[in-house]
């Protein structure tokens, strides 16, 4: 069985492997609660309390040029020095529930360096995208590197998910699609920080596409006083890219005034616990935990959701063991 590192000292010490071993850890301890071992329940609630990066999420319909982007931000995040993880959700296969590896295959790293470190998850059964697997590799990602991306599945109108673990969060429009009409019917206008109008070098094409999306974001009343950028960009051709990090690293700096970013994750963690017991145990999780009076702790939320579900698990029949 391979184990996770004793520690996140030992984690951030041991490079590319340590980092290797515990997310294959995450995916191989999983128990009945369908958590890990008590080690690795650690390991994550010492990674939530110290991370030293920022999560970038991006998400949009299929075919919009997620991996590409994705591929264009690591190069450039790698130009100015910074460590960078990039977790590639892609989605299940029907024969052995794995990663369909198709994202990953437009992501170009060094294998030998280690500054970069990409890993795909399987979607599983989610369909806003973010597996249980992929939340906590955010988590782990973001205590060792300097920015993370977490590129979804892109399943166009179940999105949401993405929202549990990013703390900025992209969402990626191309021009000619009607993307602008299905994303306000969906109002998933409510959930990005950023967007970014793909394939730029389409001219006119794109310039529509930003103006439609310009108007369906007005249609939304935001509760925060973040104004969202609509960024042109192509990642082939390299146009509006240094707009859309800037757009990226002003939201970074919002979020890191008033409290902003702490606030933002105690609510993810919060979010992903409840929708945990959801995912588990459905309307009865959630009664369970009103009834039982748990509160989910928000400083460490992956030892209180195994606590969480430990409680409202039922215990063995009583007639059974006689």
């Amino acid at each position: 069985m391979i184990r996770a590192p004793a520690d996140l000292e030992a984690l951030r010490a041991g490079g590319k492997q340590a980092l290797a071993r515990a997310l294959t850890a995450l995916e191989t301890t999983a128990g009945e609660t369908g958590l890990p071992d008590p080690a690795t329940l650690a390991l994550l609630d010492t990674a939530w309390a110290d991370p030293t990066g920022r999560v970038i999420g991006l998400t949009g319909p299929p075919g919009v040029g997620k991996s590409t982007l994705t591929d264009a931000l690591l190069q450039r995040f790698r130009g100015e020095g910074l460590r960078v993880g990039v977790i590639a959700v892609d989605p299940s296969s029907l024969i052995t529930g794995g990663a369909l590896l198709g994202d990953r295959t437009r992501i170009r790293t060094d294998p030998e360096g280690e500054a970069t470190f990409v890993r795909s998850f399987a979607a599983r059964d989610r369909l806003g995208g973010l597996s249980d697997q992929a939340f906590a590799a955010a988590v782990l990602m973001r205590a060792v590197h300097d920015r993370v991306i977490v590129e979804s599945v892109g399943i166009g109108q179940s999105e949401a998910d993405i929202g549990l673990v990013a703390d900025t969060l992209v969402l990626c429009v191309q021009p000619g699609s009607g993307d602008s009409l299905q994303f306000m019917k969906a109002g998933i206008m409510e959930l990005p920080d950023v967007v970014a109008v793909t394939k730029a070098d389409t001219g006119s094409a794109a310039r529509r596409a930003r103006a439609d999306v310009e108007g369906a974001i007005g249609l939304f009343e935001r509760r925060s006083q973040w104004s969202v950028p609509v960024v042109p960009v192509s990642a082939v051709t390299g146009e509006g890219l240094d707009d859309l990090v800037a757009a990226v690293d002003a939201h970074g700096a919002y979020m890191g005034e008033a409290d902003r970013l702490a606030e933002r994750r105690d609510r993810q963690a919060l979010d992903w616990m409840r929708d945990g017991v959801r995912q588990r145990f459905g309307a009865y999780g959630s009664k369970r935990m009103n009834s039982l009076s748990l509160e989910p702790d928000a400083s460490a939320p992956f030892r209180a959701l195994a606590e969480i579900i430990a409680r409202i698990m039922p215990g063995p029949d009583p007639k059974q063991s006689r």
